[in-house]
């Protein structure tokens, strides 16, 4: 049942999450938006929460063991959780984040890079908008456009950190800290996926090898053996009435 469940809310449960990015970034893009525009995006960003919340209690009821349940997805309870104990924005990101990566690492039709392009993405448009709206209105803050957040996530992550535009609040420097141990994560997962195809191929093609010498020294026993074979055939063959055996095989009389 818990495995049904997963299997028909992955895909909603992912387009919720695309909502939530929407919701999330429009106040952020926007700031001079209407007051309405911004309630709204408040509430799709509960609404999505509400669903990953809801979506962990029925897979929590329907598992086996709960207790268990709740030691094997212990990110899960924490996602849940986080924008309870304090009603920040920047909490619900990372709790939505933490839900949608789980879910997406569940899914067998998502390839490893699709999944490493995805998390690049999301982190670098997350990480952009929330240290935008932390350092934006800093008295000493230098990220003060979205082309700059961008270009700011994008030198954390790679860990090359030009030092041309960097976060001066705390927060902003947290977060810092979670894109540049994210962006070394990434690179690693991707450094050992393009390691583990080539040692994949190398073993293909040393199987192929192995197998076509195996092949060639099973045709050359065989072709030894039928000529081993027809020499014994030739040797003990019946030569017809009349007809002289060869001089070495004549005995002395």
């Amino acid at each position: 049942m818990e495995e049904r469940w997963e299997h028909h809310t992955r895909g909603p449960l992912l387009t919720l999450a695309v909502a939530f990015g929407v919701a999330y970034a429009v106040p952020i893009v926007a700031p001079g938006a209407d007051r309405w525009v911004h309630s709204a995006c408040t509430a799709v960003e509960w609404v999505v929460w509400g669903a990953f919340a809801v979506d962990y209690l029925v897979r929590l009821v329907l598992a086996p063991a709960r207790w268990h349940f709740v030691r094997r997805h212990p990110l899960d309870l924490l996602a849940v959780l986080l924008p309870l104990v304090q009603p920040l924005r920047l909490l619900r990101v990372v709790a939505t984040l933490l839900l949608v990566g789980r879910r997406a690492r569940m899914a067998p039709q998502v390839t490893l890079t699709t999944y490493v392009a995805g998390a690049v993405v999301g982190l670098m448009m997350f990480g952009s908008l929330a240290v935008l709206h932390v350092e934006r209105d800093a008295p000493e803050g230098n990220i003060r456009t979205l082309g700059d957040a961008v270009w700011w996530s994008f030198t954390t992550m790679t860990t090359v950190g030009y030092g041309d535009h960097a976060p001066t609040t705390g927060l902003g420097r947290f977060l810092a800290v979670g894109l540049m141990l994210s962006g070394i994560a990434l690179l690693g997962v991707v450094t050992a996926n393009i390691a583990a195809w080539f040692i994949s191929r190398f073993e293909r093609d040393d199987a192929q090898e192995r197998r076509q010498t195996a092949l060639l020294e099973a045709l050359t026993e065989e072709v030894r053996q039928l000529r081993a074979e027809v020499g014994r055939l030739s040797e003990h063959a019946v030569l017809p009435e009349g007809t002289a055996a060869p001089a070495g095989d004549r005995s002395p009389a």
